[in-house]
């Protein structure tokens, strides 16, 4: 913790959940403003999700703009850091990577034990998380068509790097505020995998059933599904950040975007509604049609595919958005 400190002034925090807390803090040699996470390895869960956000984070060898950059990780493991433990993000070796997982995989730590932590050294985000910016602000077209572009570029850089997030909502992206607008960053890769090999990452099968409820693709409650299930992720932020549609949640009671199906009293996920009724048919927009033109209409019916198939993919919907003119006047042909 010495050795943190010392290189880190820790100034605040920003953010606390059931793995880990997050503050702001300040390089002590330059003043430049980062995050620092701390998640606490003392429950084979938390070590589990520590290792896969190192990993991801660790093994994308170039940066993009809207993926949250990782500065260094750090392995505490008693009341300090030793300069071996400590990982740095330009130190890309083997035998450092091994030693983290080691370490980590290889203490049996009792409970309430918080020896050993994992220290995630990010940029800083100034704009909160994009469910609460977007709910401070009024329904912009402008705004919705540069997150969506931003969200597209961000999650296909990820599947070209053979990384599926796996937890996409708006509260694990985070808004950097910049001159030319918002800046999303897409954050909190603890649910995320990093395909091995030369695998096709749209082929690649997974068979472990996570993520959050409402943003679930249907083949996901089944525990059998690709890459696809981020665009189908992506398909409900989309539809929910146009229409402002929300629900409070039932731990936090906070007000969050989502899209669900109403059954009664419950409200039921689209992917969990789709999967029990093949049928079900989608009506978007549900609020407001001029809300929400055709060809966003059909854009996101197309995201939403029960047929993951028949789901674009992170390339498609890319190229699929920078041709949207959602939220700006078209050209007249000939003129």
């Amino acid at each position: 913790m010495a050795e943190l400190t010392c290189k880190y002034q820790i100034l605040r925090e920003v953010g606390r959940g059931s793995y880990g807390v997050v503050y702001e803090a300040a390089v002590t040699a330059t003043g430049l403003r980062v995050a620092v996470k701390r998640t606490r390895c003392s429950e084979p869960e938390t070590v589990e999700m520590a290792l896969q956000e190192f990993w991801a984070l660790r093994s994308v060898q170039s940066q993009h703009r809207n993926v949250l950059r990782m500065s260094e990780c750090l392995l505490q493991t008693g009341p300090g850091l030793s300069s071996v433990q400590a990982v740095s993000h330009q130190r890309q070796t083997p035998r450092h990577l091994l030693l983290v997982e080691s370490c980590l995989k290889g203490r049996r730590p009792c409970a309430g034990d918080d020896a050993v932590s994992l220290w995630f050294v990010t940029e800083f985000c100034d704009g909160g998380n994009l469910n609460d910016f977007l709910l401070a602000h009024s329904p912009d077209p402008r705004l919705h068509r540069h997150v969506m572009q931003q969200l597209a570029s961000a999650i296909s850089f990820l599947h070209r790097n053979q990384i599926v997030h796996r937890d996409l909502k708006p509260e694990n992206v985070l808004v950097s505020q910049g001159e030319s607008g918002p800046e999303l960053k897409v954050a909190d890769f603890g649910l995320s995998k990093v395909c091995q090999g030369n695998v096709n990452v749209n082929q690649h099968r997974f068979s472990s059933a996570c993520g959050s409820d409402f943003y679930m693709a249907p083949e996901v409650f089944e525990g059998r599904y690709t890459a696809k299930a981020d665009i189908f992720s992506l398909g409900i932020l989309f539809w929910a950040m146009i229409e402002m549609i929300t629900f409070r949640d039932a731990d936090s009671k906070k007000e969050l975007l989502g899209i669900y199906i109403c059954q009664g009293k419950n409200l039921i996920s689209v992917g969990e509604a789709m999967l029990d009724n093949p049928n079900l048919e989608l009506h978007i927009p549900i609020k407001n049609k001029k809300s929400m033109p055709n060809e966003v209409c059909v854009l996101i019916l197309d995201m939403l595919a029960l047929n993951a198939k028949e789901r674009l993919d992170a390339f498609e919907l890319e190229k699929r958005i920078e041709q949207l003119c959602y939220g700006e006047k078209r050209q007249r042909s000939g003129a």
